[in-house]
């Protein structure tokens, strides 16, 4: 099934997970989803395939994978063998403010959510310990701290985190990892095909002899590389894009759910609620407070 992630990091100021490992679980295995805020997923063991902008990637231990606000994504990871990582989630509006006092840190900040990354990916980190020690010194003082003190430690975190994140940054060549991590999907072109139709009310026969496929063999190959079901996939991507809309303009809730392809006002909002946690009003004015 094919979801945008309501995490409620309005609620949550931070998420972070510390050696994390499963093996087999369908929590990895081919679902669509975008977030609030950003997440930064480092590797330790395991191999997979990324998919971020209609583009695969070949994922495994050593890389670190950077996933941008509202950013549709997909990651499926071999199920046989152990899946371990370590994660650190955050909503940048609630922590510029402690970036501030450190101009030339600030500004790195701000590239991980307001710029377009040459790629997804870092791969294999030569030593990512002085970013990892982190994670478990973090842990450490939390088991003691008042929750009210949360929100400054987990501030101190995210500075430490960035200036080791910014030496990984500053030593890797990422244009080079872009090229050595990019694998061709069969399902690009399909992706790709979407991409410029999602808006449209979706016709598999008229889709499938777009792209020279018969229907079943274009549903059966999307489900077979992504995961996801052809629909599920395209009501991703419109919640995704009524979410940009929600932030960047002024348009009324009707104009939106029609240019997305939702037409139908109520079920637009019933839709959007199902995979937000709330409706497009109630997600615009949360947003417009900050």
């Amino acid at each position: 099934m094919a979801f945008i992630q309501n995490l409620g990091l309005h609620e949550i100021p931070l998420y972070f997970t510390y050696l994390r490992s499963t093996i087999g679980s369908s929590e990895y295995q081919g679902t669509f989803h975008a977030h609030q805020g950003v997440e930064m997923l480092y590797i330790h063991e395991g191999q997979g395939t990324l998919i971020v902008d209609q583009k695969s990637y070949e994922v495994s231990a050593g890389m670190l994978c950077i996933f941008q606000p509202f950013q549709l994504h997909h990651i499926q990871m071999n199920a046989d063998q152990p899946f371990t990582r370590s994660i650190v989630h955050y909503e940048p509006s609630l922590y510029e403010p402690y970036f501030e006092k450190w101009p030339s840190l600030h500004a790195f900040f701000k590239i991980m959510y307001t710029s377009k990354l040459p790629a997804p990916c870092l791969s294999k980190i030569d030593e990512p310990e002085p970013l990892l020690s982190l994670f478990p010194s973090l842990e450490e003082k939390l088991r003691t701290l008042p929750k009210k003190d949360y929100l400054e430690e987990f501030s101190l975190f995210l500075i430490a985190y960035f200036r080791a994140f910014r030496t990984i940054w500053e030593r890797s060549d990422i244009q080079s990892n872009t090229v050595l991590t990019r694998q061709k999907h069969q399902a690009e072109r399909i992706l790709n095909w979407l991409e410029s139709h999602f808006t449209e009310p979706l016709r598999l026969e008229h889709m499938a002899t777009e792209l020279h496929l018969s229907p079943h063999h274009l549903s059966h190959l999307f489900k077979e590389c992504t995961g996801s079901s052809i629909s599920d996939y395209v009501t991703a991507r419109r919640i995704q894009q009524a979410v940009q809309l929600l932030n960047a303009t002024d348009q009324s809730i009707a104009q939106i759910g029609e240019a997305i392809g939702l037409s139908n006002t109520s079920y637009f909002c019933k839709i959007f609620k199902s995979h937000m946690g709330s409706t497009p009003h109630q997600f615009r004015n949360l947003h417009q407070r900050r």
